[in-house]
């Protein structure tokens, strides 16, 4: 299928879409298309691969099959069985059906999941002459979204989600997703020349996938995907991607970056987790508090995510941690600040007004994140 051209949907945190589309253009694809939460893109078949591999901020990757309005069961058959299913599941894949129904009138998703099934199994039977299949194959995960009467039909090519790097295998009380952790260093004026800090590491999300970003190491890298097993795809591209993202590693961090927390127990987790990542030498982890943050360098970073009073810690304990944020940050006078909370009082109790905020969702939790904007440095 060299050659061929797919559209893509790319599932995000609402607030990062932008992030998508900057990566995707830094990878050379230009055609997409914004909506809240998701980022649509034409691409060459090889793009499957390569996005799979290298995107640090999207969800998950899904293969667009169609489109089309669908009032009725009938019709949802008809158009779902006229898509080009053949062209991709084989006589013995496996093809479950997910799905969702929002302000349409086809409300009752297992009614909608098996019709669905039903067409894709009318469309392979007269593709290839059998009414029976075993389904012993490799999975191709079938999931179609509801909305407004339009009906999208796609096949998930990535498996478990892309924040799934495979380094992280302890989680602490109140985690981070990779690739959300992955759009705030985007999002920051960091870079490898600059001093880095997460004073609130915990299990060293923030502090290990911007390592990964700085060493320009992919972060799918280590893991595997349901379309790897594709065989409309092949090995060949994936064997291309995974050369051309090995061949793109950068030499170790000349400075580590440095991540700390209270919790000894988070930490060992932390330095566990870089080391499983590839990057346990570009990151220094120590048990500090915050009060005790300083550093004789300058023109760093700050990117943290602290407890908000929400899902970790009680709102007096975060208000006193606020206080001690703003008497350490004080001595890093020409820092940047970077800092994502749910708290609504949160530059009340920082003592100072941020440069510019951005709506971020924390899973289901509603965030700002406060950019503070220090001198920029004399090397820029």
């Amino acid at each position: 299928m060299a050659g061929d051209t797919v559209e893509l949907i790319l599932p995000t945190v609402f607030g990062l879409e932008a992030v998508v589309v900057r990566e995707l253009r830094e990878l050379g694809y230009d055609e997409t298309h914004v909506d809240n939460g998701r980022v649509t893109v034409r691409a060459d078949v090889s793009a499957v691969c390569r996005l799979n591999l290298r995107l640090r901020t999207a969800e998950r990757l899904l293969l667009k099959l169609g489109e089309f309005d669908a009032a009725d069961f009938g019709e949802l058959f008809d158009r779902t069985t006229a898509l080009p299913w053949d062209r991709w599941l084989p006589v013995d894949a496996r093809f479950p059906v997910r799905g969702k129904s929002v302000r349409s009138q086809l409300t009752h998703v297992p009614s909608c999941q098996s019709i669905v099934k039903k067409a894709i199994v009318e469309n392979l039977s007269r593709a290839h002459g059998r009414s029976e299949f075993n389904e012993t194959g490799p999975l191709f995960q079938v999931d179609f979204s509801l909305l407004n009467n339009r009906v999208t039909l796609s096949l998930d090519t990535s498996g478990a989600g892309l924040h799934k790097r495979g380094y992280r295998t302890w989680i602490g009380p109140a985690p981070l997703k990779e690739t959300l952790a992955a759009g705030l260093v985007q999002l920051s004026f960091w870079n490898p020349d600059r001093p880095f800090l997460d004073p609130f590491c915990g299990t060293g999300t923030l502090a290990i996938e911007a390592a990964l970003i700085g060493r320009d190491i992919a972060p799918g890298l280590n893991r595997e995907f349901t379309a790897e097993h594709w065989p409309a795809i092949g090995e060949q591209f994936w064997k291309e991607a995974r050369e051309e993202a090995s061949d793109l590693v950068r030499p170790p961090l000349k400075t580590p970056l440095v991540g700390s927390d209270i919790d000894e127990r988070s930490l060992c987790a932390a330095r566990m987790h870089a080391a499983q990542a590839g990057v346990g030498d570009d990151i220094h982890f120590e048990q500090m508090p915050v009060a005790d943050v300083a550093s004789h360098r300058k023109f760093g970073c700050v990117v943290c995510n602290p407890p908000y009073g929400e899902r970790s810690g009680d709102p007096g304990e975060v208000e006193s941690v606020y206080d001690d944020m703003r008497r350490a940050f004080r001595r890093l006078h020409d820092w940047s600040f970077f800092i994502l909370t749910a708290h609504k009082g949160f530059e009340n109790l920082f003592g100072r007004r941020a440069d510019r905020k951005r709506k971020l969702y924390n899973g289901r939790i509603e965030c700002t994140y406060y950019q503070f904007h220090g001198p920029r440095p004399p090397w820029r």
